[in-house]
């Protein structure tokens, strides 16, 4: 008896997408690991001028003072006692973040003692005031 032996189809007609996959999903793994992720306040304010100002690459969390006395922080409104739980959660959650509160120009300077108390309160001890350089003669 000669017994037939048939070969199995072999031939592949498809791309394999597998590793090209594989390298995309690493890449986004990378690229979140490697993001800072920084907190913005949410509007617009006019610094004032200083002439001591000096650039910072540092402040993960920025909080905004409004000329009306509206505070803001992660692009949206927080009301004065909030700030304190608000700090205390972010300080929890990565213990290395600084401050840097973006007063208006035209803000009261009261509720600026008051944010950066609350901020100090709140566990974190780097609080700047943020300003711009005084490029006028």
């Amino acid at each position: 008896m000669q017994s037939r032996r048939t070969m199995p189809d072999t031939e592949d007609h498809g791309i394999d997408l597998a590793p090209m996959l594989d390298f995309v999903l690493n890449l986004l793994i990378f690229f979140i690991i490697t993001t800072s992720f920084i907190k913005e306040a949410g509007v617009t304010v006019f610094k004032p001028t200083a002439v001591t100002a000096e650039h910072r690459d540092s402040g993960n969390i920025l909080i905004a003072i409004r000329e009306n006395g509206e505070v803001w922080m992660d692009r949206r409104q927080v009301d004065i006692r909030e700030i304190r739980t608000v700090v205390e959660r972010l300080h929890i959650e990565r213990p290395d973040d600084t401050v840097v509160v973006v007063a208006d120009r035209a803000s009261r300077a009261g509720m600026v003692a008051k944010v950066m108390d609350e901020v100090r309160l709140g566990g974190i001890k780097d609080v700047s005031l943020a300003g711009d350089p005084n490029t006028g003669g």
